[in-house]
């Protein structure tokens, strides 16, 4: 049995990933906030080199799915430094850990490194632009990552949503309740991703490079020779966040009355691009797994 270490296991889309792993594969969760799972857990803060050194080289994992990450985007706007410590030291430090352990690394990552002036979806051999401290952070962990260790894969996926964090269908679903009319923005498209649809797609990844017959493990460590480097993955299809929380209301049978406004209106403390809807037919491709679309996703999880 594989033996999988996951940072960020605490997280919104780590708990969706200890779930979806638990069965076939051998896991050992990791994270500074307190283990919400009953899996094998250490405690560990990404930012501080020796410890992870010390987790991953103990722990001895096949593969590291590095999904810990400062993901409040306007925070990273507001603390630059905490969120280049996070988001881009820790996953060198993840990075340098699984080269001296010998393990593949996952590394999660967003569109938010494109800068949205793309009018069709973005294919993992686009230019890079971030608008934002959040995106430069992670696109420099991914730079990271491939300056760090061969043996990587970066997954780079879209507006994130699920049951074990705080999230944009919640949010909406909170404030119908106690608001009569609704403010969304409605210049900026993308493709919301349910995280519990994020971890069948990593498990897709996993079971294609460990246990495929052209990729047999002879030995204590699986050999890679799957096509590491970039992959998107998301939820299929494309919507505006006011669209989407119509959706949203209308799926939960709610009132509420939105109205559309610019992102110029909202006035947040980061940019956000204004297109970045990843093209996935290269994880397709290469994993056979087709992710569903954002409709059906999104309904599941509301109803």
């Amino acid at each position: 049995m594989k033996r999988i270490l996951i940072t960020g296991s605490s997280g919104m889309l780590g708990v969706d990933l200890c779930k979806e792993l638990c069965v076939d594969y051998e896991l050992i969760g990791v994270d500074i906030a307190k283990a919400i799972s009953t899996y094998s857990y250490r405690k560990c803060d990404i930012t501080n080199k020796q410890e992870i050194f010390q987790v991953v080289k103990k722990a001895r994992p096949n593969v590291v799915v590095h999904a810990a990450a400062m993901t409040d985007v306007d925070g990273c706007e507001l603390n630059p430094e905490k969120a280049r410590r996070i988001n881009s030291e820790g996953a060198k430090n993840a990075a340098l850990a699984c080269k001296a352990a010998g393990a593949a690394l996952i590394y999660i990552s967003t569109d938010f490194v494109f800068d949205g002036k793309k009018k069709s979806p973005y294919k993992e051999t686009d230019k890079t632009n971030p608008i934002s401290v959040y995106g430069d952070s992670k696109l420099k962990g991914e730079e990271a990552i491939k300056k760090a260790v061969k043996k990587h894969f970066i997954l780079r996926t879209s507006w994130l949503y699920g049951k074990h964090g705080k999230n944009f269908v919640d949010t909406i679903l909170a404030k119908a309740k106690g608001e009569k009319v609704l403010k969304v923005v409605d210049d900026q498209v993308g493709s919301p991703t349910y995280t519990k649809d994020l971890a069948k797609a990593i498990r897709a990844l996993l079971d294609r490079v460990t246990k495929s017959p052209s990729h047999q493990v002879t030995c204590s460590r699986p050999r890679f020779s799957a096509p590491y480097g970039i992959y998107h993955v998301s939820n299929s299809g494309k919507v505006s966040w006011f669209d989407y929380a119509k959706e949203i209301l209308r799926l939960a049978k709610m009132p509420a009355k939105i109205v559309p406004i610019s992102s110029e209106e909202l006035d947040r403390p980061a940019s956000r691009p204004a297109m970045s809807v990843l093209d996935n037919s290269k994880f397709i491709k290469f994993t056979g797994y087709r992710m569903r679309s954002w409709q059906e996703a999104l309904k599941e999880y509301v109803r």
